[in-house]
């Protein structure tokens, strides 16, 4: 449905939109951004049109460098001084660009919060919760000294934090990424904004953190009827928690609409495009044109052989801390094996065990027919030669000092097979393999883009022809496109080289798609193992079947049939559903003093 609305002098025509009368909490009218460079300008975003009301969420969806940040960044005035902004962003009917620095420090929280993708660096790593909630209330306004500590501790509990007046008095590093994530949320809603800005508040969490996050920020719209803006490329949760979306492909929304006209009935290629490249829970192998090797050879040899493994941590002054606890499986060679499970599970531990960086305490670990535990470090380096690793951060795991043909080529280096001439060839074949380009040897890390890194740590991965690669969340910071492209080489090489994989993941519809067997870990311990079909479809263990109704599909019928049904799988566990706790909303604002009118 096509409406026109008529806001601030300008006419706005689009699907979607207000109609005339209707509030609007923030608006952006012909928004246009570009950054002056010392190559040229950049023109980031162009003619933007869109609107936020009271209590819905909107979301902004596309690609890493579609535009979607820096739109949102042009409503708190972020931008950096060589952007040249044109257009009209009107918060709570201010215009951002007339206020004047003072008054626009005061917007900030009181009209307009923003919860950014990374709490961590959001947070000061220095500053204890408590000094960080108190700032915020002081700075705006809404109490000061004992009274905003006793607010902190309120909101706090409000967003579902245990012990909120113990979590107080601790340093970011101390809580984990889910709670770290609900302090941002509660400064946010300390001033009681009536839009909030959630910049992928959920890309780096596990799928049950990400769902009680959602959780939390549906009760907050829906209880105290504030506005989400939600950029993300995440379509699952854009079918969990938006109202209306926003497409944009090159600084430019491209489709827009309600979530079922989008999602459902996507009219722009783009859009199209961007639906077809999320794996979807349930469908199983042959999505988006990946094709996996159905059967594994049951005599094949094993790659990876665990019975009762102990990995321990040292802690001075403490007892050991057991990070992986009496955990048995197997891999065999061209068998792809997904490990799964919450942050802290050991996944990652388990996978660095294999890699010989961290010891065993106990129990037998075989690597490629090797007994890894009784290894001298000589022995360990020369079966390393056998292994390869994908680790989740492309950009961390290049040295950025060195061409792209280096860094692929170190690994020859480092067990010193081949000459220059050898070596050279190997890292063009391996760039034909990965689909890039012999122009990217001489370029480095921070010439490509994210997507093309991760295969240049794909192609480093294969140079020594591994017989067991251990891929650690290899795709979970890329875009659903890239990411598509990525698994779809990952599968082809796997087929084409036959090496076995332990595939470390939280997300479930990617090992729902590539692996042939399921290995579920929680606290350090197995829970659930066995093959795809079982464990996907058929889960047995109460957190099993958690994981797996806490990932969200790209369909917004499905996904309220899939949370109706995971709300009732965690009231019959005995588990709370994750809200703003407070029941009276002219309570939860009455407390919030007339002062930051005044301050």
């Amino acid at each position: 449905m096509t409406t026109t609305d008529s806001y601030a002098g300008q006419t706005y025509t689009g699907s979607g939109t207000p109609l005339e009368g209707e509030e609007v909490v923030l608006s952006f009218d012909d928004v246009d951004v570009r950054f002056k460079t010392e190559f040229g300008s950049v023109h980031a975003v162009k003619g933007v049109d869109l609107r936020v009301r009271p209590g819905e969420v909107v979301a902004l969806v596309g690609e890493s460098g579609s535009g979607k940040s820096v739109t949102s960044m042009t409503a708190m005035r972020l931008l950096p001084s060589n952007a040249r902004i044109g257009g009209a962003v009107n918060v709570a009917g201010k215009d951002v660009g007339r206020l004047s620095e003072r008054n626009m420090r005061r917007l900030r929280g009181n009209d307009v919060a923003m919860v950014f993708q990374e709490p961590m660096t959001a947070l000061n790593p220095v500053l204890t919760i408590a000094t960080q909630m108190i700032e915020s209330m002081e700075l705006h306004g809404v109490a000061r000294g004992q009274a905003a500590y006793d607010r902190g501790v309120e909101l706090l509990g409000m967003v579902g934090i245990p012990e909120p007046e113990r979590q107080m008095k601790k340093y970011p590093h101390e809580l984990s990424g889910g709670q770290r994530q609900r302090v941002v949320i509660a400064m946010a809603i300390s001033c009681d904004p009536k839009v909030i800005i959630a910049d992928e508040p959920t890309t780096a969490l596990d799928v049950t953190v990400q769902a009680d996050i959602l959780d939390l920020l549906r009760s907050l719209k829906d209880k105290l009827n504030t506005g989400i803006l939600l950029i993300t490329h995440n379509m699952g949760v854009v079918a969990d928690m938006a109202d209306r979306v926003a497409v944009m492909f090159k600084g430019e929304i491209v489709e827009r609409g309600t979530v079922e006209e989008v999602l459902l009935r996507p009219q722009h290629e783009y859009t199209r495009m961007l639906l077809g490249s999320v794996p979807r829970m349930g469908a199983g192998r042959g999505q988006m044109g990946i094709r996996v090797r159905e059967e594994v050879d049951a005599q094949a040899p094993m790659a990876i052989e665990l019975r009762n493994l102990v990995i321990e941590y040292q802690r001075l002054g403490k007892p050991p801390f057991r990070a992986v606890d009496d955990v048995s499986f197997d891999v065999r060679k061209g068998e792809i094996v997904g490990l799964v499970g919450e942050s802290g599970s050991g996944k990652s531990t388990i996978g660095r065990c294999a890699l010989g960086l961290i010891p065993a305490a106990s129990g037998d670990f075989k690597l490629l027919g090797e007994d890894v535990i009784s290894m001298n470090r000589g022995q360990l380096k020369s079966l390393r030669k056998r292994i390869g690793v994908i680790f989740q951060d492309p950009a961390a795991s290049l040295n950025p000092r060195l061409p792209i043909g280096d860094c692929i080529a170190e690994p020859l280096v480092v067990h010193k097979v081949g000459d220059r001439k050898s070596r050279q060839q190997r890292v063009y074949d391996l760039l034909e393999a990965v689909q890039l380009p012999r122009e990217v040897y001489n370029r480095y890390p921070h010439e490509v883009s994210g997507g093309q890194r991760q295969r240049i740590c794909v192609a480093r991965a294969l140079t020594l022809d591994p017989e067991l690669l251990v891929a650690d969340e290899p795709t979970s910071a890329l875009d659903v496109s890239v990411q598509a492209r990525v698994l779809k080489i990952f599968a082809e090489l796997q087929d084409q080289f036959g090496f076995a994989c332990l595939f470390i993941s939280h997300d479930l519809a990617v090992i729902d798609l590539l692996a042939h067997k399921v290995v579920v870990l929680q606290n350090g311990s197995v829970v659930e193992a066995g093959p795809r079909e079982q464990i996907m479809e058929h889960p047995q263990e109460e957190y099993t079947q958690r994981l797996i109704a806490a990932a969200p599909v790209p369909d917004p019928i499905e996904q309220e049939r899939r949370r109706r049904e995971r709300h009732e799988l965690l009231l019959a566990q005995g588990e709370e559903i994750a809200e703003l706790q407070v029941d009276d909303i002219s309570e939860f604002r009455g407390t919030i003093s007339d002062e930051k009118d005044t301050f």
